[in-house]
């Protein structure tokens, strides 16, 4: 019986983090994890219509609670830009902003209860398996930071121009002496790799434990069924998965607040000198 239960866990857990992967080539790295794609499309079209909105029905006079509240956020995230990059913010701050919105959506999906979005995307959609919170798959998280990574390399040339920026990477920060250049651009490519895989990996470990989180105290309520305990069992289940969800969302919310600072702060040192 015990050994069945584990085998029924361990399959309940496969089930849920199995991914929609679309291979389109022979090599495992053509991969598709439409699950993925398509939630984190819908969600940045849902945002972006949200916004559009808002911004649709603002007054110029006493604003209604739901411009009020964009505004209050419009003014958060300003401030974060102001307080660490003292240029032009006519792209940084936008880009903060839809960095954070974004985020915040794909971040919330984990509340969504697992079983019922499982049922419904098996008996509505015929996906049987399809992984909902998009910031828990790495590539996503990823595909993010490299986003960033690719537009700090882009301000530095625009900032610095081509050679200033190669100047940048090969005489920074031992000195311009030519015995240094290699050592000079290991340290700088180093910096590099890892900002991406820092700006990644804390995202997507924050909530892939949340979600690992939400699956055992429900396998703990599955479990609980089993036996005379049943009730017992649901309560305290319910009444974790209640208390799990009021803390998490501190986790949803500052793990996008994390992933929009570091995006303004890479982005800030793009433009600066050494």
């Amino acid at each position: 019986m015990a050994a069945e239960q584990e085998l029924n866990a361990t399959s309940y857990i496969q089930h849920h983090l199995g991914f929609n992967a679309q291979s389109v080539g022979d090599h495992p790295f053509w991969t598709l994890y439409v699950d993925s794609l398509v939630t984190g499309a819908v969600l940045g079209i849902v945002a972006t219509a949200l916004m559009w909105w808002v911004v649709r029905g603002a007054t110029s006079g006493v604003p209604n609670k739901r411009q009020a509240f964009v505004e209050l956020l419009f003014g958060f995230v300003d401030d974060q830009v102001k307080g660490i990059f003292h240029g032009k913010r006519d792209f940084i701050a936008p880009t903060a902003l839809t960095v954070f919105v974004w985020v915040l959506l794909m971040n919330a999906m984990d509340f969504l209860p697992a079983d019922i979005m499982a049922w419904i995307l098996t008996h509505v959609f015929h996906q049987n398996e399809f992984r909902i919170v998009p910031t828990a798959d790495v590539n996503t998280t990823f595909a993010l930071s490299l986003s960033v990574l690719l537009l700090t390399i882009y301000f530095s040339i625009a900032i610095k121009g081509l050679f200033g920026w190669i100047h940048e990477l090969t005489c920074a920060p031992f000195g311009g002496h030519p015995v240094l250049w290699p050592f000079n651009f290991l340290f700088n490519l180093v910096e590099y790799v890892s900002k991406p895989l820092s700006h990644s990996l804390r995202l997507y470990g924050n909530m892939y434990a949340g979600e690992i989180i939400f699956l055992l105290l429900w396998l703990w309520a599955a479990n609980s069924s089993w036996g005379a305990d049943y009730f017992a069992g649901m309560i305290s289940s319910i009444v974790l998965g209640v208390g799990w969800s009021i803390f998490h969302i501190l986790i949803v919310v500052l793990q996008a607040y994390i992933f929009m600072m570091l995006t303004i702060v890479y982005i800030s040192m793009a433009h600066e000198s050494h």
